[in-house]
């Protein structure tokens, strides 16, 4: 088996006898207890286990890590189970094994709906499938889905999205006017305004592929839950895009926020992830590696944080977003229209928008007490705080004053370079040209790190969670939007939704872009020794110790919850943009 990683973590594999002649409809159960030594850390291994009995065809298979009274998390690769006959079922798991919870594993094989036959199977795959047509399941994603950065609050309804009072009055529930609610602050709006005039994929002469700019109103009701009460499809208003509301026919009502939906996937892919975590990354690793020594002490903290960047962007230029790339053969917005959506979201991107407590704030979103379910944010707030601590460890290392900052010329050319060849000296961008504290220079490498590693988690590794049930997430429409009430038929929602092929390239893409690398090193893992240091690693034992909290924090919260929440736990964070 190959090794997992460059650090040690443990592997397992098991190996069960397997007959195929009688159909098992229990889940197996398959417990090892190791060798105590086999569990002293950090290292690598893999178990090698078999089973006498006939346990027929294996259809699911639990892992449970019971609790010692030791720390040891585990990350488990994958299980093989080999049969007499030689066959080898893949069992992928890739993530961490902690407390003493189950995971359920299916066999890596891709499945669609109809090949489960199994009620059990069916069940496994089901919770987005079952709940997406539910207004909570579509509020919910704006807060903790993978792209939980469009919400704000709505101060003051804007001309072009014409709501009114009697519109949505079934859908208020505190006797209040939809002015008053707003004054109270439980009205939430998402604009997709930069999809305004983008250009539909026109790639595929046989396929007409449509786009829209949709704006959303949401009610924060007296569950504390986040719902939808208006949608209009595109920007303009008039007779021709009519505002939907829950109160509308339901294949109306559904129609439209499918629209939305799928608008917010063009953002997710193109700006979200694209524009605001790999190339942002790859800005500060080429500025690193054109100005900084490798002796010198930022470059040494920021290097694990670009391992990989510069080569998996290469590799999206040349098969993603490319020509005849898989923008191009699946999305609306391939065939040029993802290039004018980073063109127009590169003007508008500031630094303080990637200073994660102060772009929760601009959108009025950093009330925990008036907002208690946005994960997302109060797990990223502490992440960012703990990074912020590290980074600020360290500059206390080396940098005994600000005068020194001041003075550091291959910092000052480190961050100039970023400014203007990074942003084209975009003086709106609010980029620093020099940074002349302490301070200042903590917050600016907290950027770079979070950006590249919490951010990157956040709006990454929940694709397939959230994605892979098209109608969810539909990457192309293939209808034009209704432009009337009343007319929409569960026939022309389908129309709409994309076909079987661009189905299939989407479902790839958002498994693949979903999986950790197999040498994944997490947050808080230095296992190139850059430092020799004491104090620095003093200040490396600190930072994972503040990381091992959050986990435990996350860890416990999860606990029992239908829809978890742990995209920004650290030790499912990478350090780096390397998927």
């Amino acid at each position: 088996m190959p090794s997992l990683f460059t650090s040690n973590f443990p592997v397992f594999c098991f190996n069960p006898y397997i007959s195929q002649q009688f159909h098992l409809e229990l889940v197996c159960f398959l417990c090892v207890q190791p060798v105590t030594d086999h569990f002293s850390s950090p290292q690598i291994d893999s178990y090698d286990v078999t089973v006498a009995e006939d346990l027929g065809e294996i259809q699911l298979l639990k892992i449970e890590k019971r609790k010692y009274w030791v720390h040891d998390d585990w990350y488990l690769r994958y299980i093989t189970v080999k049969t007499p006959v030689g066959d080898h079922l893949e069992f992928p798991c890739y993530r961490w094994i902690t407390e003493d919870k189950e995971i359920v594993l299916r066999d890596g094989r891709a499945k669609l709906h109809r090949d489960d036959k199994i009620q059990m199977l069916k069940q496994h795959r089901q919770y987005v499938m079952q709940h997406w047509q539910e207004d909570f399941m579509f509020g919910y994603q704006f807060l903790n889905g993978c792209n939980p950065v469009m919400i704000k609050r709505c101060r003051e309804l804007p001309k072009k999205f014409p709501v009114t009072t009697d519109m949505v009055e079934c859908s208020l529930e505190r006797n209040l006017t939809l002015e008053e609610e707003i004054k109270q602050g439980n009205i939430f709006l998402v604009d997709y305004e930069l999809l305004d005039g983008v250009d539909a994929n026109k790639t595929d002469p046989c396929t007409l592929q449509y786009l829209s700019a949709p704006i959303c109103l949401l009610y924060k009701n007296m569950e504390n839950k986040i719902v939808p009460i208006a949608i209009q499809i595109n920007q303009t208003p008039g007779p021709d895009n009519p505002i939907f509301l829950p109160s509308d026919d339901k294949y109306d009502w559904l129609l439209a926020k499918i629209w939305v939906r799928s608008s917010d996937f063009h953002m997710h892919q193109t700006v979200t992830h694209l524009l605001r975590t790999h190339l942002i990354s790859e800005v500060f690793g080429i500025a690193m590696f054109r100005q900084l020594p490798a002796v010198h002490p930022l470059f040494k903290l920021l290097v694990p944080h670009v391992r990989f960047t510069i080569a998996i962007n290469t590799k999206a230029r040349e098969q993603l977003i490319c020509e005849c790339g898989l923008f191009d053969k699946a999305n609306a917005t391939g065939g040029g229209g993802h290039v004018q959506m980073v063109q127009r979201a590169t003007k508008e991107l500031t630094y303080s928008s990637l200073c994660f407590p102060e772009e929760i704030k601009a959108k009025e979103m950093d009330s925990k007490e008036d907002i208690p379910y946005y994960y997302y944010r109060d797990d990223g707030i502490k992440v960012w705080e703990v990074i912020k601590s590290f980074t600020t460890d360290v500059i206390d290392i080396y940098y005994e004053s600000d005068e020194v900052v001041c003075e550091d010329m291959e910092l000052q050319a480190f961050v100039k370079d970023v400014y203007v060849y990074g942003m084209k000296g975009n003086k709106s961008s609010g980029f620093p040209k020099t940074i002349k504290t302490r301070e200042k220079l903590s917050e600016y490498l907290t950027v770079a790190i979070f950006t590249a590693s919490a951010q990157h988690a956040a709006v990454n590794f929940g694709q397939y969670d959230w994605c892979s049930w098209i109608p969810n997430s539909p990457p192309t429409m293939r209808q034009p939007p209704p432009t009337e009430k009343g007319t929409v038929t569960i026939e022309q929602i389908v129309e709409s939704l994309p076909d079987r092929g661009r189905s299939c390239w989407h479902l790839g893409a958002v498994w693949a872009l979903s999986q950790f690398q197999e040498n994944e090193l997490f947050l808080g893992m230095y296992p190139d020794e850059h430092f020799i240091e004491k104090p620095v690693k003093q200040a490396m034992m600190k930072f994972r110790k503040d990381l091992d909290e959050i986990v435990s924090v996350i860890s416990e919260r999860n606990k029992n919850k239908k829809l978890p929440y742990y995209y920004l736990s650290p030790n499912r964070i990478p350090n780096s943009v390397a998927v």
